[in-house]
């Protein structure tokens, strides 16, 4: 298991920008990819952005050209999600995860991951 902490979200209207971090020291890529994740209460959580051992393996369809992630090994580990262009469908709870194997890669899939951050709440306003 790895400490997950997520911090950055917030309201914003439409149109504007929000970075979210998780802070990961105990990752190592050895774990698998770790990845962003957002849900709504009672649907699956979907996936945002993988980040595997070669660096950004792939965004969901959603938030492609909108969003970006990118993760500093020299802070904690810390993944970041910039995400530009917010849309009110946009708002949800957005989670980081540990785990996946390198199944980041080829899908973001919330079976695949062992380890959760508490989450992010992002609301957008229209």
């Amino acid at each position: 298991q790895v400490t997950l902490k997520e911090s950055g979200g917030g309201s914003v209207q439409a149109g504007g920008s929000l970075r979210l971090a998780c802070e990961a020291p105990q990752y190592t890529r050895t774990l698998g990819c770790m990845s962003w994740f957002r849900q709504v209460p009672g649907k699956r959580r979907e996936g945002v952005a993988g980040f595997g051992t070669g660096g950004v393996a792939r965004y969901g369809d959603s938030v492609k050209g909108r969003f970006t992630a990118s993760l500093d090994s020299t802070k904690k580990n810390t993944l970041y999600l910039k995400m530009n262009d917010l849309k009110p469908e946009d708002s949800d709870t957005y989670y980081c995860a540990v785990g996946g194997g390198l199944t980041c890669y080829t899908q973001l899939n919330q079976d695949e991951y062992r380890s959760w951050g508490p989450g992010s709440q992002v609301s957008v306003g229209s």
